[in-house]
């Protein structure tokens, strides 16, 4: 009898049942002066005891401003120093983090801070093309006359204290070198009764998720889900005491703040940010600077720096592990990571935000053919299964939806019950909408998605979610988003568009209106201007005949994957 798609990760080590903040405590204890992080293009350097000392001023800064535990604390803002210091402030005072992506744009940070009513915001003040304080000013006009610290805004009722990253004094702003300065004690002392009051069980970070139905979902993470995840993770690669991981990777997501500096924390290593957002020479520098052990990416940033080596020796002989996740791995690619960089440990990891977010991965002494062409195994401490339409169990080998069940699963979305029961059934599984297979080993393999979900350059993005945007255009009557094939990203979004009668409208013109509302990477690559869609007789879109059509026209070409 054909063994059913059900498997068990090991149970053993138990699960780490303290909070982020008594972590944190640990690590100063064993680790103490031992080098925690690097901010290369910032050319600052913490250790353990300085970072736990200055998330702990900052903490105590938030109090001063009138936070409580529980109080939702936003960060905006692109790979830096003081993003770590606001994740660990917020751990140790009970503070929910709440991580906005630093390509949102005014849209999209409303939605985000409506949503959990935000109280702090911490923010750069501007990046590459983004004018972060003049978009959190221009839905809050109030904060340019407001006492810093003491705001009241119509339009975001919640929000009381704007606090800047960067020098240089700004109307209703307070610098985050001012919240950090010198706390008093009753607000240290206030900092240490909350944290000790925590429960391994509470929330501690709300992470924003595109939506189905057009608005993002705030997964909710529990300290016991991702300080566990990124111990497991970190574990999984051999991460250990005084390494260096360079993490090119976004903070905002669990890549960087869980599999990062979460598996840094617990396993005693240094994290490596080479730059704001991903450079790939940055990058290589970082690890020939820094002698880094680990390298995180996903694989358009791999391909990157394999390029960018090819151009320039640098010296990258301290790697030996990482991790390469956030899309589908090309085999070649992978390879190559393991030939030109020397990082004969790396893993493929396989998840989602809400599970925290592993829970399949490879490991260092998996052959090579498992490391290339699988996402691994079931993480320990974690359940998954594959089932059919029927939601029964489908026999090895045979596709279906992965569900997850464990400590991983998120509490929920954020004051979103009916989102939650839809993917958290009764049983605690977490159907992830991905299809997928395990075999005769237990090792799992994505070969599809349920869900109409589009992953771009590790991004993930929701075609209706972006449907619903551009019908907000007065010119347009429908359009329809799909994903389309692309070397270098994976996959690239394409929309038709059917405008309204007697409107006129060109490519440039849609895509300037795009940019000053929606993150660069929502906006389609390819667009097509249309009369009328393929139906069916009941009348629903065919999508796949626009995907085939547009693969055709194009001359693209699915690549093959890991």
């Amino acid at each position: 009898m054909t063994e059913p798609s059900l498997v068990r990760g090991a149970e053993t080590p138990p699960l780490l049942e303290i909070t982020i903040g008594a972590a944190l405590d640990e690590a100063v204890e064993r680790f103490g002066n031992e080098l925690a992080l690097v901010s290369a293009h910032q050319g600052a350097r913490l250790s353990w005891r300085e970072l736990a000392g200055r998330a702990e001023a900052f903490a105590a800064g938030l109090i001063e401003l009138g936070l409580r535990p529980g109080d939702r604390v936003g960060i905006w803002a692109p790979n830096c120093a003081e993003w770590v210091i606001t994740q660990f402030a917020a751990a140790k005072a009970g503070f929910i983090l709440v991580t906005i992506n630093p390509a949102y744009r005014r849209h999209e940070l409303e939605y985000t801070l409506k949503k959990v009513g935000v109280r702090a915001l911490v923010a750069a003040e501007s990046f590459k093309s983004s004018n972060y304080a003049g978009m959190v000013e221009a839905l809050a006009p109030e904060a340019r006359s407001a006492a810093p610290g003491q705001l009241r805004a119509a339009a975001l009722p919640e929000l009381r204290a704007l606090i800047k990253i960067g020098a240089g004094a700004r109307p209703g702003w307070l610098e985050f070198g001012e919240v950090e300065r010198a706390p008093g004690d009753a607000a240290l002392a206030q900092v240490r009764a909350a944290g000790s009051r925590l429960s391994p069980g509470e929330p501690i970070n709300i992470q924003f998720t595109s939506g189905t139905t057009g608005s993002p979902k705030g997964a909710t993470l529990s300290h016991r889900n991702i300080l566990n995840n990124g111990y497991f993770v970190g574990r999984a690669i051999g991460l250990k005491r005084g390494d260096r991981l360079c993490a090119p990777v976004p903070l905002y997501h669990c890549f960087g703040m869980v599999m990062a500096n979460l598996a840094c924390l617990v396993h005693g290593a240094a994290v490596v940010f080479p730059a704001a957002a991903f450079d790939a020479v940055a990058t290589l520098r970082a690890v020939e600077d820094e002698r880094c052990a680990a390298l995180y990416g996903v694989p358009t940033m791999f391909i990157a720096i394999l390029d960018a080596l090819e151009k320039r020796a640098w010296d990258v002989s301290s790697l030996r592990t990482g991790i390469m996740a956030g899309a589908p791995c090309p085999i070649e690619v992978m390879k190559a990571v393991i030939e030109k960089l020397g990082m004969d440990e790396v893993t493929i990891a396989y998840g989602m935000t809400e599970t925290s977010p592993v829970s399949f991965q490879t490991g260092p002494d998996d052959p090579i053919e498992r490391r290339v062409s699988t996402v691994g195994r079931v993480q320990p401490h974690l359940e998954v299964k594959i089932v059919g339409a029927d939601g029964a169990i489908v026999p090895r080998g045979a596709p279906g939806e992965l569900c997850t069940r464990g400590y991983a699963v998120m509490l929920g979305y954020w004051e979103d019950p009916e989102r939650t029961a839809d993917v958290i059934d009764a049983e605690g599984w977490m159907h992830t909408g991905d299809l997928g297979t395990l075999d005769a080993e237990g090792y799992g393999n994505i070969v599809g998605r349920i869900k109409d979900m589009v992953i771009r350059g590790g991004e993930n993005l929701f075609p209706r979610e972006i449907e619903e945007f551009l019908f907000t255009h007065p010119g347009i009557a429908e359009a329809q988003v799909v994903g389309l094939p692309d070397p270098r990203y994976g996959e690239e979004l394409c929309a038709w568009i059917r405008l309204k009668a007697g409107e006129t409208l060109s490519e440039n013109e849609l895509r300037a209106w795009c940019a000053e509302r929606i993150a660069r990477h929502k906006i389609p690559r390819h667009l097509r201007f249309v009369d009328a869609f393929p139906m069916t007789v009941t009348g629903k879109v065919q999508k796949f005949l626009i995907r085939e059509q547009m693969i055709a026209e194009l001359g693209l070409t699915l690549a093959k994957t890991a």
